[in-house]
């Protein structure tokens, strides 16, 4: 599909392409460029590409296909190094949680004549780093893209083409609209999670360390969501601030509903709630985005169990 791909950044999401572009063929070369000495060094360990370099604007000489993989807040500076050795005709994405200001950040360095197309996987595991990844991260999961109204078509087909052979089910949104969704569909549980596992944390001493030793699996899931890369959802809370103080406005004035409920005993309401969003449940694993099995289905997406 390309001659070559670069792949800036090579942590889950990076190195998860590395492994699926090598086994659909999709490029004849892969790239791979980290700030990180040892990263790299462990990239090339694991013969995730072709080539290995520090220097992102050497990874995208020649290359068809760059993709950035880095933390929403490194975005305008990874394009700012990039600029001047991008090929015309080259498409640019990026992978990140956040979109409008990965577009402000990137689109001013970006000269004329390549492609600049947004997207966002919506795929992950709370693992990290170039030993995290595995081709079938993106099989059966959404990828979002994010097109700018001057985006060339043919390029955008182009790309689209590119994560359907990845395993992906495509969709386009607005980038103002991406950021409210993904507000709520994934930043607010994150954020909600980080909270509750550091609440638990506080209350060890109180609990005699009873909180980790009898954690129910709804405790689990929390903390395999509190694990995830904290430097990626600093960059996230920051960079999406609005819509996601919104939607914690939003959890705040519920949670204080559910409150009320609780103290006066209102039975009715309380049920009505959990039978709405049991029925949310049985939706999502209806439209395919989960299995009833425990971890999220991960085990059965990659075949094994040495990363759940």
């Amino acid at each position: 599909m390309f001659g070559r791909i670069a792949l800036i950044g090579i942590g889950l999401i990076g190195s998860s392409l590395a492994h699926v572009i090598r086994r659909e063929g999709l490029a004849g070369h892969v790239a791979v460029s980290t700030r990180s000495e040892t990263t790299l060094g462990r990239a090339e360990e694991l013969r995730l590409g072709d080539s290995y370099t520090t220097d992102p604007a050497e990874a995208v000489r020649d290359a068809d296909l760059v993709i950035v993989s880095v933390p929403v807040g490194a975005s305008g500076a990874v394009a700012a190094a990039i600029s001047g050795a991008l090929k015309p005709g080259a498409i640019i994405t990026d992978v990140g949680s956040t979109k409008r200001s990965v577009i402000d950040q990137m689109a001013p360095h970006l000269p004329q004549g390549v492609h600049f197309i947004p997207g966002h996987p919506i795929a992950g595991t709370e693992y990290s780093g170039p030993d995290a990844g595995f081709a079938a991260l993106f099989t059966n999961r959404w990828c979002i893209l994010t097109p700018l109204p001057e985006t060339d078509p043919e390029a955008l087909d182009t790309l689209k083409a590119f994560w359907r052979a990845c395993g992906s089910d495509i969709d386009q949104m607005d980038p103002d609209h991406h950021d409210r969704v993904l507000a709520v569909v994934s930043h607010l549980p994150q954020l909600i999670s980080y909270n509750i596992v550091g609440t638990a944390s506080d209350l060890e001493t109180v609990t005699e360390s009873e909180v980790i030793k009898y954690s129910a699996s709804g405790f689990r899931d929390f903390t395999r969501l509190a694990a995830s890369d904290p430097t990626m959802w600093r960059d996230v809370c920051l960079h999406n601030k609005e819509a996601i103080l919104e939607m914690l406005s939003r959890f705040s004035e519920d949670l204080a509903s559910m409150q009320r409920a609780i103290r006066w005993e209102d039975g009715k309401k309380l049920f009505d709630l959990f039978t709405r969003t049991r029925a949310i449940r049985k939706s999502i694993i209806e439209a395919g985005q989960d299995v009833e099995m425990p971890d999220f289905g991960r085990q059965a997406a990659r075949g094994d169990s040495s990363k759940s």
